[in-house]
């Protein structure tokens, strides 16, 4: 009787085969230690090595003009020494030689130093309000509706523009879109305290003490941003009196104070271009106070500027109806959104705003 014929699955037991000595016992392998982590590999039953170790996928460069611009919007910028370590191997050494011809020079050097002022200025207004810090919990469905609505706002807006529009509507659109830029950060420092007063005002004590350290650091981030829109027309000021004061005395070494007064104005607005977006988006950093904050405050702010926008501009364009339905019609829909949300969020996630 013969075992492990090419196609029998059992192996032959121990002992002599067919009347033979026995075999010869297998060689001793040691112990060895353990993997990581305590798994052993899993041996593969076709003979091959056990699988490697998972190695998460790294970033890939961009290779589109959108995601480069996307990257540096997000990404955090290198210092410039090793932007032009980094460019040297790709850029021709002509290249360079030509940029520090004297007549050349007097356009990279202030573009260096631009560069330096733009990555120090936008690096203090992304450590104070974070770009993507907005809501404490982000829902993707209420993100999705909302930006439906706005999209869909937009839309009609253009239409409305279109079909009963006269060429200074367009104009006059522009302009109110501009001053709703212009006015949103301050509307913004006056509505937010109310919201937060309503909030902290209907809140336990329990959430009380753990909304306080929220609001100081809240509190800190806005008055830092008005400090910086403040000295913009300071240093003006103090530019002007320097340039009175060189009229009086030539010898007053108006230029060097001139530098220094004119320096801190660029690294100021340049804080203030990297740094209004996110504190808009954030309420000035006071939307981790309470997970309701930024869906009340939008409800808010919608009615606010529709109010602004019917002072400057009057009714828009077309018959009555169209004029009632579309100066309700946009805050009464980001209205039904933001009622949506909260019920969501007392639903969901367990945010009431009486607790």
């Amino acid at each position: 009787m013969s075992f492990g014929g090419p196609y029998n699955p059992y192996p032959p037991p121990p002992g002599p085969q067919n009347g033979g000595p026995y075999p010869p016992p297998p060689p001793y392998v040691p112990p060895q230690p353990p993997p990581p982590y305590g798994y052993p590999p899993h041996p593969s039953p076709y003979g091959h090595p056990p699988h490697a170790p998972y190695v998460p996928p790294q970033p890939q460069p961009p290779t589109t003009l959108m995601g480069s611009l996307r990257s540096l919007r997000d990404a955090e910028w290198p210092p410039l020494h090793v932007l032009l370590r980094a460019g040297r191997a790709r850029i021709h050494g002509c290249v360079w030689a030509l940029a520090l011809f004297p007549c050349t020079a007097m356009m990279t050097w202030p573009l260096m130093a631009g560069y330096v002022f733009a990555r120090s200025a936008r690096s203090q207004a992304h450590r104070l309000f974070p770009p993507r810090g907005h809501r404490r919990i982000e829902d993707p469905d209420v993100v999705r509706v909302a930006r439906l609505r706005a999209w869909t706002a937009a839309v009609m807006s253009v239409l409305l523009l279109v079909m009963y529009g006269k060429p200074e509507d367009f104009s006059e659109a522009q302009q109110q879109y501009m001053m709703r830029i212009a006015v949103t950060p301050p509307l913004l420092l006056l509505s937010a305290p109310v919201v937060i007063a309503f909030l902290f005002r209907m809140a336990s004590p329990q959430t009380k003490a753990q909304m306080r350290p929220r609001l100081r650091a809240a509190g800190r981030s806005a008055l830092f941003y008005v400090g910086a829109v403040t000295a913009v027309p300071l240093l003006f000021v103090a530019i002007t009196l320097a340039e009175d004061n060189m009229s009086t005395n030539p010898n007053g070494g108006f230029p060097w104070v001139q530098l220094a007064l004119t320096l801190p104005i660029f690294w100021v607005l340049f804080f203030l271009v990297f740094a209004t977006g996110p504190a808009v988006r954030t309420g000035f950093n006071s939307a981790g106070v309470h997970a309701a904050l930024p869906a009340l405050l939008t409800g808010v702010l919608v009615w606010e500027f529709a109010l602004i926008s019917l002072a400057a501009g009057g009714l828009p364009p077309g018959p009555p109806v169209v004029q009632i339905l579309a100066v309700l019609a946009g805050p009464a829909s980001v209205t039904a959104v933001v009622r949506w949300e909260l019920h969501r969020l007392r639903t969901r996630y367990g945010v009431v705003l009486r607790a």
